[in-house]
């Protein structure tokens, strides 16, 4: 893999809507819930700069990438925008409308995989925009969505899959798994520094979500 400014390019757009995107759904679905918080901090926003956190968006993705480079192997991109504010509190049925909010967000990185899947079709050399470009980008974006996807429906506070768990359990067992949250990411960066960790527990999960798609798609 080289560092041109074309591959920048191929993987930053995927890589910056997947994470962005994902935050601006969960506060979109928040809204619907009674709690409107992100609306009113202007966080419900197709725009990436009003998401972007420099180092989760940019620095993370961007060293995965380089270590990729380095090592020769295929990039396992990990990453977060600034988190969308919300205020369970303010939801109507808290415990149950966390389980829309948070769903919400590997929702919307299904349906972007979706959208970069019918890019696809139309840039392969027989499609309606061929274009070898296009092609690699909308590639990358399936990917990037479906491992995103993937990782955060981890039943692990506080990806999403977490507080999904957190909503469906009963009460007892929602208050213990609850408490795990603090040290949620310290748990994912041990299975990422360890190798084939993270894959052997996110390949069935990601193997199923593009099985899904290509049902979905007919791809």
């Amino acid at each position: 893999m080289d560092f041109s400014l074309e591959t920048i390019v191929l993987w930053a757009v995927p890589v910056v809507f997947a994470i962005t995107l994902h935050e601006a759904a969960h506060g979109y679905v928040a809204k619907l819930f009674g709690d409107r918080t992100a609306e009113m901090l202007g966080r419900i926003t197709l725009n990436p700069i009003k998401h972007i956190d420099p180092v989760g968006t940019i620095l993370v993705p961007g060293l995965l990438l380089l270590t990729a480079k380095m090592m020769g192997g295929a990039p396992f991109i990990f990453g977060w925008a600034k988190p969308v504010p919300v205020n369970f509190a303010n939801l109507r049925h808290p415990k149950r409308d966390m389980i829309w909010v948070a769903g919400a967000g590997p929702l919307a990185n299904f349906v972007m995989a979706f959208l970069w899947a019918l890019l696809m079709q139309a840039a392969e050399p027989s499609g309606i925009w061929a274009s070898d470009g296009l092609l690699e980008m909308a590639q990358i974006g399936i990917s990037i969505n479906l491992m995103l996807m993937a990782l955060n429906l981890l039943p692990l506070p506080p990806l999403d899959g977490g507080r999904i768990a957190v909503g469906l359990l009963p009460n007892r067992a929602s208050y213990a798994l609850s408490r795990m949250e603090p040290y949620g990411f310290i748990v994912i960066l041990v299975l990422i520094a360890i190798p084939g960790a993270l894959w052997t527990i996110l390949g069935p999960v990601y193997k199923a979500c593009a099985y899904l798609l290509s049902y979905v798609t007919g791809l």
